[in-house]
């Protein structure tokens, strides 16, 4: 091929590039003024729980994440989650059983994710960056149950934004000790313990085991 055709070719291959960008910038914003626009009219506090979507109906953590939820809905409070199965439909059954807010924030994944039933304000996403930040700004508390790769992310991307002030801290709740203590452990030998993070940073979360503990530690520090 001679100079001027890839020239040409590679020309035609950024303006593609380009042009695809553009349009991806559009729908990005699209997604951003949907989620305001959607979230905003919330007339109540949400709380969000997050969790595995590989947990089945028989895990124990599904059915404590169900009971929280409707805890949580019977007194006031919306309960917002991915919007996918596992820990996620649990959370938001248990807040429809008891007529509540259920929220859910579903993102678009090529194998497991569609948006289960029990969501009776559901929104969907491509972008995780745009869905996290719609967790960040209108939930009051994260409960974060037993997961995967992606509630590590979201557990950690607001401990970091709250660490470096990013964000006005809020509760953040680790359930099931068993689950989560062999990483506190290592965050406090190994992170803290080789001066990667302060003392505080520890203090930013609280592991509990108890529905009823979780309930009241929320009360406690989300009066409406």
């Amino acid at each position: 091929m001679k100079k001027h055709q890839v020239k040409r070719e590679n020309q035609y291959c950024l303006d593609n590039m380009e042009r695809g960008d553009s349009w991806r910038m559009f729908r990005i914003l699209s997604e951003f003024v949907e989620g305001f626009d959607t979230l905003s009219g919330l007339q109540q506090p949400a709380v969000t729980i997050y969790g595995s979507a590989r947990s089945t109906e028989d895990d124990p953590y599904y059915q404590q994440a169900r009971q929280l939820a409707a805890k949580l809905a019977t007194l006031g409070y919306g309960v917002i989650t991915g919007g996918g199965p596992g820990i996620m439909e649990a959370a938001n059954r248990g807040a429809i059983d008891v007529g509540g807010l259920s929220v859910g924030l579903n993102i678009d994944l090529p194998h497991e994710q569609e948006c289960n039933p029990y969501v009776n304000l559901p929104l969907d996403f491509r972008y995780f960056f745009v869905r996290k930040v719609m967790f960040m700004k209108y939930s009051m508390a994260f409960i974060c149950m037993p997961g995967g790769f992606g509630s590590l992310d979201e557990l950690f991307e607001s401990l970091t934004l709250i660490q470096t002030r990013k964000i006005k801290p809020f509760p953040i709740i680790l359930f099931g000790s068993s689950f989560w203590g062999g990483l506190v452990e290592w965050l406090h030998d190994q992170v803290q313990g080789s001066g990667k993070i302060e003392n505080d940073d520890l203090l930013l979360f609280e592991i509990m085991d108890n529905v009823d503990d979780v309930v009241r530690y929320v009360r406690k520090t989300l009066v409406f």
